[in-house]
This record gives C-alpha cells, sequence and structure tokens, in this order.
C-alpha cells in the first residue's frame, strides 16, 4: 500500500465537469485523461467505451447517470476529476458532488448554445461561489456559432465571463482556437471591463486608459483574474473541441493557474462529507468521502452520523455512530488505488463504516453544513413486480437503490402491498427499471406518474385516547399548523418524568412515521404536534411470578395507540392540499406572444413579468408542475421550433380545483384507519 496523497508538495483540485445533456462534458474528461496520459486512447460515448460511464445501463444509453470520480497529474496537481450526469432526471448526482467540489468547469455546446440545465447550474455554481471555468465545446460541428454562444454567455450567464480565444473554421473538422495574447488591444479592454467590477484600482485605471493614459500592465490584470477566478467572481470561456482537442491545452492551462487547490490541515481532527455510495460484488459497502480536515488511516475508528442528512431525514439529524476504517482507497491516474491513509483535501473510498449514507459527516460534522441546492423531485410512481412472489427482492433492491440515491424516497403502504418511489423524470423511471432488471433480476412495472403533493392543517385539532382495548396506555395530541418550511415539530405539555422515556421517544417517531400520509393520502408538512396527555400502566406481575404483559404498558402499546389520536387531531384540524409549482422563463419571438399567452391561460400558468427586446420576447411566472411537461411538448410548436423554455421548482401552492389523486391508502379515512388498526392490534394479541 502506499500513499499518493503524502507527497511532498503536490497540490490537489477536486474538480467537477458539469454540462448540459449532450453538450460533451463525458468527452471531454476522456480528452484531459488522455492529455494527461492516464488512457491511451480517448473513449466515445456513441461506442460506449469511455473511462468514466462504467454502468452497462450508461454505455448502453450513451448518458452519464451516476457521478464517478478518476484522478489524474497537471504538474505539481493531482486532479481529481467528477463526471456529473447532464441530464436533468439525475440533477440528485450534481447535488451531492457541489459541496466537495474546490473548482468547476462548465461545458456549453457551440451548436446548442445556452441551455435550460445550463442556467440551472450556473446559477447554483455562482451562488455557492465556486469557481468555474466556461468551456464552449464542439466548435468543429456543422452548425457551430462560437461567436454567438459567447454573447449568450455573457447575457444569460456570468456578465463578467472572458472570452480567451477565438475560432476559425468554425463548423468544420479543420476548426482551430486562437488564443488571445496579453498584447492584444481588444483582449486587454474586455478583461480590464470585467475585472472593474470587483476592483476599485483596475475600474480607475481602465477610466485613464479609455482617456488615453497607458494601460495596466498585462501581469496586474492576470493576478486580478486569477484571484476573481478562485473568488467565483470572473468566469474565463475557453473555446474548443473534446473530440479534435482543439482549445483544450489552453484550458489545462487555465486549470492549472486559475483554480485554487484543496485546503485543509492533514494534522487537524478528523472531518469529512460523503456524497456517494456504492456496493462491490460480494455487497460490501464504500463510501466516498471529500476529506476537508485531518488524516484517515486503516483501523481507525471514526464517529459518522447524519448532521448534513439530506432534507427528508431531517428527524434524523443529530445520529451518530461508529465504524472501524476496514480500507481506503484513493484516486490516482485514473485508478482508484489502496493506500493505508487519505489526508485533508483528497477523496477517497472508504470500507468499513457499515450504515453510512449519503450527506453523513465522517468525524466531526464539516463547520459548512450540507444544504439542498436544487428541488426535490415532485413526481411519484408505484412500482410493481412482474412477478407477485418478487415482492420482498423488490423492496430490498429499491432499499439498496434508496442508499445510493436518497431522494428516491420510498414509501410502503402495508395495506396494499405496495411500494412507491419518487422522481424527477421518466427517464428516470427508465434507468431504475433497466437496474432492477440487470443488477436485481427483479423485472417490474410502474403505474401512471403522479405529481407529490404535500397537505399543509388549516386549524387547529385534538385527539385523545385512554386505555383503548387493547392498548394499556393514554396519549393526548394536538396538532396546529406552523409556518411554511417549519417542518415538523414535536413539543410535550406533558412532565417528562409522567412516564418512561422510551414511550415518549415511541410516540414522537410514530407520529413523524404517520404524518407521512395525511387525510387525502399525501405527506403532511409545516406542522407543531404537542402531547396533551400521556399515562401508562407500571411494569406489574402477578405474586410469585413473571412480568405479565397484560397488566403492564410497552412501546407497542404507544406506537399503535398514537396513528389513531393523530389522525382523530388531523381530521378536526382539517388539511388543504399543496401542489408543487415551477417558475418558468420563456424567450421566443416576439410576434408568437399572443398565441403563448393564450396557451399558458389554458394551462393554467400565471404570467408575471413580460419583457420585450427587439424581436424577442420574454415572460416568467408559475405553473403548476403537472403542467409543466405539457407546456414544454407544446412550446416548439407554438414558436415555429424558436422558443426556449425553462422550468425550476419554486414553492407549493393550494390547489385551485378538485386535489390530484393521492397515494395509496387514500380510501382509508381517520375512521376506516382506525378500524383496521385495531384489527392489526388485536390480531396481533
Amino acid at each position: 500500500m502506499h500513499s499518493p496523497n503524502r507527497t511532498l508538495g503536490r497540490r490537489t483540485l477536486n474538480l467537477g465537469i458539469l454540462a448540459h445533456v449532450d453538450a460533451g462534458k463525458t468527452s471531454l474528461t476522456e480528452r484531459l485523461l488522455h492529455e494527461a496520459g492516464v488512457i491511451d486512447e480517448i473513449g466515445s460515448v456513441d461506442d460506449g467505451n469511455t473511462q468514466t460511464d462504467s454502468l452497462a445501463l450508461e454505455r448502453r444509453r450513451g448518458i452519464t447517470i451516476k457521478s464517478a470520480v478518476v484522478s489524474f497529474a497537471l504538474d505539481d496537481t493531482t486532479v481529481n476529476l467528477i463526471d456529473t450526469p447532464g441530464h436533468p432526471d439525475f440533477i440528485a448526482e450534481v447535488e451531492r458532488v457541489l459541496s466537495v467540489l474546490d473548482g468547476a468547469v462548465l461545458v456549453v455546446s457551440a451548436v446548442e448554445g445556452v441551455q435550460a440545465q445550463t442556467r440551472v447550474l450556473m446559477r447554483t455554481l455562482r451562488r455557492l461561489r465556486i469557481p468555474v471555468l466556461i468551456f464552449v465545446n464542439k466548435v468543429d460541428r456543422a452548425g457551430a456559432r462560437p461567436e454567438r454562444v459567447l454573447r449568450e454567455i455573457a447575457a444569460k450567464l456570468a456578465p463578467n465571463a472572458v472570452a480567451t480565444g477565438t475560432v476559425t473554421d468554425a463548423g468544420t473538422r479543420a476548426a482551430t482556437v486562437r488564443p488571445h495574447r496579453p498584447t492584444d488591444p481588444e483582449y486587454r479592454a474586455a478583461l480590464s471591463e470585467a475585472l472593474a467590477e470587483h476592483d476599485d484600482a483596475i475600474l480607475a485605471a481602465y477610466v485613464d486608459y479609455l482617456d488615453d493614459t497607458a494601460p495596466l500592465p498585462y501581469e496586474r490584470l492576470a493576478e486580478a483574474l486569477r484571484e476573481q477566478t478562485g473568488r467565483g467572481l470572473t468566469h474565463p470561456v475557453y473555446v474548443g473541441s473534446a473530440i479534435t482537442g482543439a482549445g483544450v491545452a489552453e484550458l489545462v492551462d487555465g486549470l492549472k493557474a486559475l483554480l485554487p487547490a484543496a485546503s485543509g490541515d492533514a494534522d487537524g481532527p478528523v472531518s469529512g462529507t460523503v456524497f456517494k455510495i456504492e456496493r462491490g460484488p460480494a455487497g460490501e459497502k464504500a463510501g466516498y468521502v471529500r476529506l476537508f480536515s485531518g488524516t484517515v488511516r486503516v483501523r481507525d475508528v471514526l464517529p459518522f452520523g447524519s448532521g448534513a442528512a439530506p432534507a427528508k431525514d431531517k428527524d434524523k439529524e443529530g445520529e451518530v455512530a461508529e465504524g472501524k476504517v476496514t480500507g481506503i482507497a484513493v484516486f490516482d491516474r485514473g485508478a482508484a488505488r489502496r493506500a493505508d491513509e487519505v489526508s485533508a483535501g483528497r477523496i477517497a473510498k472508504v470500507w468499513g463504516l457499515g450504515d453510512l449514507r449519503i450527506g453523513d459527516f465522517v468525524g466531526v460534522p464539516p463547520e459548512s453544513a450540507a444544504e439542498r441546492h436544487f428541488a426535490p423531485p415532485t413526481l411519484e410512481t408505484v412500482v410493481v413486480p412482474a412477478t407477485p412472489a418478487d415482492r420482498a427482492a423488490l423492496h430490498m433492491a429499491l432499499t439498496q437503490l434508496a442508499e445510493q440515491d436518497p431522494l428516491i424516497d420510498l414509501r410502503q403502504d402495508d395495506v396494499r402491498g405496495e411500494v412507491s418511489v419518487s422522481l424527477y423524470g421518466e427517464v428516470q423511471k427508465e434507468v431504475v427499471q433497466a437496474t432492477l432488471a440487470e443488477e436485481f433480476g427483479v423485472a417490474v412495472t410502474f403505474r401512471e406518474t403522479t405529481t407529490i403533493c404535500v397537505e399543509r392543517p388549516v386549524g387547529t385539532g385534538h385527539g385523545y385516547e385512554k386505555d383503548l382495548d387493547p392498548f394499556l396506555g393514554t396519549v393526548g395530541l394536538r396538532v396546529d399548523p406552523a409556518p411554511v418550511g417549519a417542518g415538523i415539530d414535536f413539543r410535550l405539555e406533558v412532565e417528562l418524568g409522567s412516564m418512561p422515556y422510551a414511550f415518549f421517544k415511541a410516540v414522537e417517531e410514530t407520529v413523524r412515521e404517520t404524518l407521512r400520509e395525511g387525510l387525502y393520502g399525501w405527506q403532511v408538512a409545516d406542522c407543531t404536534v404537542t402531547m396533551t396527555h400521556a399515562g401508562y400502566w407500571p411494569r406489574q406481575s402477578h405474586a410469585h411470578a413473571v412480568f405479565d404483559k397484560s397488566m403492564s404498558s410497552t412501546a407497542r402499546d404507544f406506537r399503535q395507540l398514537t396513528p389513531l389520536v393523530l389522525m382523530s387531531a388531523l381530521r378536526e384540524a382539517g388539511t388543504r392540499v399543496h401542489e408543487p409549482m415551477h417558475h418558468f422563463r420563456i424567450d421566443a419571438p416576439a410576434d408568437t406572444a399572443s398565441a403563448l399567452l393564450s396557451a399558458l391561460a389554458r394551462l393554467d400558468a400565471v404570467p408575471r413579468d413580460q419583457r420585450q427586446h427587439a424581436a424577442e420576447w420574454s415572460v416568467e411566472g408559475d405553473v403548476p408542475a403537472a403542467r409543466a411537461h405539457a407546456l414544454e411538448q407544446r412550446l416548439p410548436g407554438l414558436t415555429r421550433g424558436e422558443g426556449a423554455l425553462e422550468t425550476a421548482f419554486s414553492h407549493y401552492a393550494p390547489t385551485r380545483a378538485t386535489p390530484p389523486p393521492a397515494r395509496p391508502r387514500t380510501d382509508l379515512d381517520p375512521l376506516h384507519r382506525k378500524e383496521y388498526l385495531l384489527r392489526v392490534a388485536r390480531r396481533v394479541r
């Protein structure tokens, strides 16, 4: 074993490659690996033989589904390069990668230009102040218009973008890139103008230059460019082709000169974040960890936990476990190689931390806790095994998939024996289906995809039960509405010592579980549940006999009684269904505005801001998520194929019509649910 991360004087750069689907980021990854000498031959996405698309499904479909890490050397820098999916259905993979990056390359196609996903990604990168280099790819393809794309980048992505070169023979295989030289007056002027936005000294010198005073030395501009790029304020734009290699050498120079290396104290306390989970052939679990501080060695015993849990696991925050590290692999020259240790700044695969989940911290939580950068999925479908006997195998397989992707939120319906999963789109559904068949041997079909709604209480409700046969215990609960985004808050209005703590814990856990399905079948959000009454039967036994369950309360009594009380309180409070809304922006020819506004009205969309510039018209507003796909389908016909649509989840709003079909178990209203639970409890007894 070895420890390449300890090599004297080497820097580490954890670099993300991001793009809209088909912009060519995987091809760029292949080119960078080839330029660095890691691979002898460049793979092809179309041929399915690229280095980072290792899944059979990725190779067959020609898209990236899972993020992949490869490593290569640039002079004294070790680059851990993370290739991420570009399709919006797999935005969760990008979500997890953002927290571990030192810098990013955003790839834009010179043919298609700035697309909806490109803008979503760039907004997020800029908000997080992640240093970004932009690479305009495919200048050798027919239809390439790099100059137009550069103008789009300045207008739609980053006003402080600076082009570093020009293309000759664009749109042909002979396309070449001429880097701007320090002596080019136009380049110096453009660079000065962009840098002056955040540097008063450069602004003053630039104004003087416009008044025929000598310009700033180029060395001063280069220093400012490096500093502002490192702070995510300015974004150099490179042009070229990942297929032919044109312009890639200049991009590599930019990686070395402009992006900051990873930092961290190797001798400090261990602190890292898990951004990916995978299992080996024998089912062994490995976690991909970005280490921000400290050094991890094989056989170290480390705490890990959910201090940075995904949003859907807020009730699990604070859970901490311990595990012994049984293996470490660091990324070096294209492969993951076994090592004795890994230190701050590096990315490593770590084995031995059995219950590790995506989003967990390792050691102590990083100072900046993980946050949600993109919207949660708003679609859901029921997964049905082709063979009823495969139900158990299906649940186990979906559990493992959810372990690798926490946003595949599983919901088990015990009444119907069905499992539903959350999704971002139809392509993700196809991938889940193929993965279940190929990796787990379970053939499945899906019910119709529905929009995920939530329920919010509209008033206050109370529920109370005491020693309801066959339960030995007293539970009283009050439900109150809470502000939007507050989540579920459980409180006590009874003395903590009025019954054993384990019984209180059982009530709280059951409250959170029960609220996953409200009166209409949707998850209940943003409410306060207060325990107003509590009572139990102390542990008792007959004379000279053992413990008698029929005379004593157990945690099971409270777990089974709590749903009955809570649903009664929720029914009295009442709930209202809220559907997800997407913020949309449409850019289209001005003469299509009237037809578009009529179509938006038919789709229940609400335009809020309209602007016209020359022959182009744009409109922004909100549209129900359930109608966003229909809007996307109709747009080309309404705009002669010239319209561009960008949508992103915005908020939940009360449904204006009859609530949409709910998830399983909606045929069980609170009264029938109570009867059902009582039957189950008595059967168990």
